[in-house]
């Protein structure tokens, strides 16, 4: 949950004069979402936000649906995705419903050529290889392996990558994206037994004031569609800005898991959620302490979501045979559990070093051909004991 931030120049009181060396008025920008009772940022331009030279054109990017209902636990190898040159042309969406898409990226660089924006959803990258910079009119954040972005929708941004290398999980949330509210007191400070505290999430630093005219090319995403627009001054020309909505980083490695004498179930791994979903971390811990605890998870059948794992490093107890980048789906209405002999195998084991991403859809997902490409055939079959 992003917390009361401020760089750069402001005025003493909001929505007063407030004007520049030269005696020109700077423009005051409030930019929030859920109208004008979410969090909120108010930012002040070298010039109206408002100045667009000409929309250029439009045209869909809706993924392509191959399964539209699905009752078969899947499975994709995501390092089977080719990089490709730009970071927009690499995204490849892979799993859909009304409340989210989740796919993967992997971009050789983002292009110079444009600035992107999402006006329909949160986006949350995790950055599973490489290493830049998140630049956005609020400043900028670095990242590297391991990091959460936290992208409020509207926010035009650029990633700068030191990498050529980089694979990215993404998730378009088409409602807000927030810490869990049971980590947080009233006034929204985190709790003593929440895995994480303020000092883990990096705000933006580094405001940098870009004063240029020209043509700024910005790709905005709305409505499946990818509209070009030109605008008349570069998008980033805050000088400062104060509020709660702006983009944030986390570290996967600075989750402290919490654990017990035995099976603690998957909510103690959350770190997100939003109206649709949860997103979990499965991190290097040590195991159960209870003399006779079974250290892998328990079968369930998670009749209200979809449960999507996506394998990040470390040799995951409960699956045989993962790869780095596989993803599983185990879809809702179907028990699923450990693989034959992760049971057994894990008892007496002290601790795991698996990290993994896990996202709980709370409405089923459907399937798109980008992801049929990925596909490990038959792996709903792979709890067969021969």
């Amino acid at each position: 949950m992003p917390r009361y931030h401020t760089l750069g120049k402001i005025p003493a009181k909001r929505h007063t004069v407030f004007r520049s060396a030269d005696g020109k008025l700077y423009h005051e920008e409030l930019f929030g979402t859920l109208g004008f009772s979410g969090m909120s940022s108010l930012i002040y331009h070298l010039n109206p936000p408002t100045i667009v030279t000409e929309p250029v054109k439009s045209y869909s990017v809706a993924p392509k649906i191959a399964i539209e209902k699905n009752m078969k636990a899947l499975s994709f190898k995501g390092f089977s995705l080719k990089p490709e040159k730009d970071f927009l042309e690499s995204r490849k969406t892979l799993f859909v419903n009304t409340s989210l898409h989740i796919g993967l990226a992997a971009p050789e660089s983002f292009s110079k050529d444009y600035f992107y924006k999402n006006a329909d959803a949160d986006e949350m990258l995790f950055i599973h290889q490489g290493e830049g910079f998140l630049k956005t009119m609020y400043g900028e954040i670095p990242f590297k392996y391991g990091d959460y972005l936290v992208i409020p929708r509207g926010t035009v941004y650029r990633l700068d990558f030191n990498t050529t290398q980089n694979r990215l999980l993404f998730i378009e949330s088409f409602a807000p994206i927030f810490t869990p509210d049971r980590y947080r007191n009233n006034y929204g400070q985190f709790l003593e037994h929440s895995p994480f505290c303020e000092r883990d999430i990096r705000v933006p630093q580094n405001l940098k004031t870009h004063d240029e005219k020209g043509s700024f090319h910005v790709k905005i995403k709305k409505q499946g569609m990818m509209w070009e627009y030109v605008y008349g001054r570069h998008p980033f020309d805050a000088v400062g800005w104060d509020g709660f909505n702006y983009p944030y980083a986390f570290s996967i490695f600075d989750f402290e898991p919490i654990t017990g004498r035995i099976h603690m179930p998957p909510p103690i791994h959350q770190t997100f959620e939003s109206a649709g979903f949860v997103v979990c971390s499965f991190v290097p811990r040590l195991y159960d302490y209870h003399p006779d605890a079974i250290p892998a998870p328990y079968h369930h059948s998670n009749v209200d979501s979809d449960e999507l794992l996506y394998y990040v490093d470390g040799d995951f107890m409960s699956r045989n045979n993962i790869e780095k980048g596989q993803l599983t789906l185990h879809p809702g209405g179907v028990p699923h559990g450990p693989h034959p002999g992760a049971i057994e195998r894990s008892i007496g084991k002290k601790e795991t070093q698996e990290l993994a991403v896990m996202i709980d859809p709370f409405a089923p997902m459907s399937i798109t051909e980008d992801a049929i490409a990925l596909e490990v055939s038959d792996y709903y079959k792979s709890w067969m004991i021969e």
